[in-house]
């Protein structure tokens, strides 16, 4: 594929990170144990997710500039979007922000960490007259690369021709020759109705393989699994997974090195399975929770909806740790469970960035108080 346009070079390294962090704590006055290590990473225990808003001139500039601001802070480095949000615009404005934030000399491409996602059929919302279906039969289904068999009644496809080119949109919107970490988005949600468990795990293997296709060519560095239900519900539910089984299936296709090193899923003082429901299994531990499990597996976990897209923040939570704010008693317990790499929040308006980003200048709960803190807010003792 040739490229059409200039493209940073690059992708988050150990010494960048680091560059970004001794920065964040001398300058911007980042509490240091806000930064989480993972593979010799230090990523911040905040990121910035980008899939609220309209695919609208207004909402590209919003979500650019808040990038900019909250990379610029010092209290982000983990970025989080998906081709599909906002039509591929999101990926776009997080392209521009980059962009702008290497050239200001703010930041080089080496300390920061990019995730987007893939697997929804999507259009490319700078061409509005042309629909989602009518974008898929021209670029897809026309040319033979995809059937319409392979869009499951969920509006997911995880046909290898089909994840080949999201890579490749995705690296051209965001103008990078290396994206970080991809995930394959919600798809046993997408698909439980439509194909059987071990249907699935053959496909699931196939689109690990194409990953590690273009991790072999530097194009992504690590890949995942971005879930809204499969990992946060008992195991005999019909939309299940284990995530022991998508181990064994990555380890079986990229071998002892392959990149399956993250997961994605939401977390919440609405939605706490992760930190209470005793669904996985990894070899002879049994009934862990999903981060249990994930440490014992050696993978990061990011969480999404901290707020609930803004419905907890009418919630009755009490003040704990010093803390008064409730945008701020709603991340801190979130950024503070153990094994959370970050928690994703979506941010647009200046305000809402300039507000979230500072409670990276508190430390995060230590374990000590995390239990205490979870113990008043939830009345449950983990």
């Amino acid at each position: 594929m040739t490229n059409l346009y200039t493209a940073v070079d690059g992708f988050a390294t150990p010494e960048g990170t680091q560059d970004y962090v001794n920065k964040a704590v001398q300058n911007d006055k980042i509490a240091p144990s806000h930064f989480r290590r993972f593979n010799d990473l230090l990523l911040s225990s905040i990121g910035i997710g980008t899939y609220l808003g309209e695919p609208t001139t207004i909402d590209d500039e919003l979500i650019e500039n808040a990038v900019y601001e909250s990379v610029k802070s010092g209290a982000v480095n983990v970025i989080d979007t998906a081709i599909n949000y906002r039509f591929m615009k999101s990926e776009k404005s997080i392209g521009r922000a980059i962009e702008r934030l290497i050239k200001d000399n703010i930041i080089s491409r080496d300390q920061i960490f990019i995730c987007t996602k893939n697997g929804y059929i999507t259009n490319d919302g700078d061409y509005p007259s042309v629909d989602v279906m009518q974008y898929i039969q021209k670029m897809f289904i026309s040319p033979g690369l995809i059937a319409p068999t392979d869009i499951s009644s969920g509006y997911n496809v995880l046909n290898p021709n089909y994840i080949s080119r999201c890579i490749d949109k995705s690296l051209m919107n965001m103008k990078l020759n290396t994206i970080d970490l991809v995930y394959i988005h919600n798809a046993y949600e997408s698909w439980n109705e439509d194909v059987s468990k071990d249907e699935f795990y053959k496909l699931i293997a196939e689109v690990f393989r194409t990953y590690e296709r273009y991790r072999s060519q530097n194009k992504l560095r690590y890949y995942g699994m971005a879930t809204w239900t499969s990992f946060r519900v008992p195991k005999d539910s019909k939309e299940y997974l284990s995530i022991a089984d998508m181990v064994k299936i990555a380890e079986e296709v990229g071998h002892e090195n392959h990149g399956f090193k993250f997961i994605q899923l939401p977390y919440n003082l609405a939605y706490s399975e992760a930190l209470f429901l005793k669904n996985q299994d990894v070899g002879a531990q049994k009934d862990l929770t999903i981060l249990e499990a994930c440490k014992r597996l050696n993978l990061g976990v990011f969480t999404s909806v901290p707020l609930l897209q803004t419905r907890l923040l009418s919630a009755r939570i009490p003040d704990y740790s010093g803390l008064t704010d409730q945008v701020h008693k709603l991340i801190q317990i979130i950024r503070s469970t153990p094994s959370v790499t970050a928690a994703l929040i979506g941010q647009k308006s200046p305000d809402h960035v300039t507000k979230n980003m500072d409670i990276a200048k508190t430390a995060p709960l230590e374990e000590s108080d995390f239990k205490k803190a979870v113990n008043m807010l939830s009345q449950r003792e983990i």
